[in-house]
């Protein structure tokens, strides 16, 4: 009979041990700075679209292109294509979504207005994975030559 309570007092200290190991397990978390600087990084990519002087443009470039609907001087390329696959692309890389993984979904929207205070209207907008309601958002507002504004907006679901 003491043999056994031993058995059962030893059984119970392992399953204690592992239960605080799995709770004092750090867990990932999305910080404000990575998506940040996402948004930030995605704007300076250089894309396949190249204007007549043969320069590769920037996402940031590449959406006043798409915006004017100018194609791309190399093999006359859509440019909202490129735009959309390259983005596309970028998050699919960038943020790994799947299950047991800290991120849960992402959204990558660009926004447009004519002037500050004119609505805006959705211009792109790429989502993957499941929307949560807890979120980081990367924000980064610039103007296009035309006058535009155009706003940036990438949330990253946990």
């Amino acid at each position: 009979m003491v043999g056994f309570a031993l058995i059962l007092i030893l059984v119970a200290v392992i399953f204690i041990v592992f239960i605080s190991v799995y709770i004092k397990r750090p867990v990932e978390r999305v910080t404000d700075y990575e998506v940040n600087s996402f948004v930030q990084a995605v704007l300076q990519y250089t894309t396949q679209c190249q204007e007549e002087s043969l320069d590769n443009l920037s996402v940031q470039k590449l959406i006043s292109q798409c915006q004017d609907r100018n194609p791309c001087y190399y093999k006359e390329m859509d440019p909202c294509i490129m735009l959309n696959s390259t983005i596309k692309e970028i998050a699919k890389e960038s943020w790994n979504v799947k299950p047991g993984s800290p991120i849960k979904g992402y959204s990558f929207i660009i926004n447009t207005s004519e002037g500050n205070n004119l609505p805006q209207k959705m211009f792109l907008n790429i989502t993957g994975g499941v929307v949560t309601n807890n979120y980081r958002t990367g924000f980064q507002p610039f103007g296009n030559p035309n006058g535009e504004n155009i706003i940036i907006l990438f949330n990253a679901y946990s």
